[in-house]
Formats: structure tokens, C-alpha cells, sequence
């Protein structure tokens, strides 16, 4: 059965619970995009967090309190911080992007941060710069319509 596509519902359903265990992280990648108006669509939820073992325990209790379904293998990759961990045992899909391609320093990001949303968002030009990192043939036919997006974005009346 094919899974529903990202919605800012299940952004704000992720965000409380994130917020609720002190998790520290922003949305990046298209779902982050398009919190910030970006006109696409996508089949999960992208994050960011940041990588220690204190904050993968608590991105563990946000998942569960969720209702998320963590086997012992998962939750381990969760507080090592795997590189890359996809989540499809819940209410929506998940991938926690803890190394994003493009992407040197979680700390550096995060100054870059875009809450305009009301949600954590990695940079526009971040994501961007991701995704044409990622050098995926899905990413490199979306980058020439998200840099029009940053354009109009940067662009906008504050």
C-alpha cells in the first residue's frame, strides 16, 4: 500500500514530539523545501539532526511517542548516528540524515537555519547545495525548479 505524501501536519506532529524530548535538528531536503512554500511534493519527512548519542536517545523517545515501531538494530543506528536511517514503521516515513551530502558541519548549518515556517529549516541554498551534492538523477531534475524557488524566496517581501 503506497504511503500518503509529506504534509506540514505530520511536520508539526514531528516537531512537537521533537520539541517535547529537546531533540536538535531542522528539516531539510524537499520536505524542507516545501515548509518553506516550495510547490512540490515528496513521500517522507527529512531531518537533520544533530549526531551524539544524547540526542539520538531522545530522537528515539519522539519516535516512539509517535508511534513509531524501533527495533533494537534501529534504535542503535539512531544513537550512533548512522549516516543515513530510513524509518517506515510509523504514521508517516522518516529519514534522519545525520552526514547530508554537501553538508560539512551540523553547527555551521544550523547558524544558517531558516524558521520563517515556524519550523526548523535547513538554508534554501543549503538544501539546494545538498541535493546537488546527492548528484541523484531525481535531485538533479528538481534543482534547476528549486533554485527558481530560492530566487523568488530570497526575493520575497519580508
Amino acid at each position: 500500500m503506497p504511503r500518503d505524501q509529506f504534509n506540514p501536519a505530520q511536520a508539526q506532529e514531528l516537531a512537537a514530539a521533537f520539541a517535547a524530548q529537546g531533540v536538535d535538528y531542522m528539516f531539510i531536503g524537499k520536505s524542507g523545501a516545501i515548509l518553506l512554500g516550495y510547490p512540490g511534493t515528496t513521500q517522507d519527512v527529512d531531518v537533520y539532526p544533530r549526531k551524539d548519542r544524547e540526542n539520538g536517545r531522545r530522537i528515539v523517545a519522539a519516535l516512539k511517542d509517535l508511534g513509531f515501531v524501533l527495533d533494537n538494530e534501529l534504535s542503535e543506528e539512531i544513537l550512533r548516528g548512522k549516516d543515513f536511517v530510513q524509518i517506515k514503521s510509523g504514521p508517516f516515513d522518516i529519514d534522519l540524515v545525520f552526514a547530508p551530502d554537501g553538508i560539512e558541519n551540523y553547527s555551521e548549518a544550523r547558524e544558517r537555519m531558516d524558521t520563517s515556517s515556524g519550523f526548523p529549516v535547513l538554508n534554501i541554498r543549503d538544501i539546494i547545495a545538498s541535493k546537488r551534492s546527492a548528484n541523484r538523477p531525481r535531485d538533479l531534475v528538481e534543482l534547476p525548479l528549486l533554485e527558481a524557488f530560492r530566487d523568488v524566496y530570497e526575493n520575497r517581501e519580508k
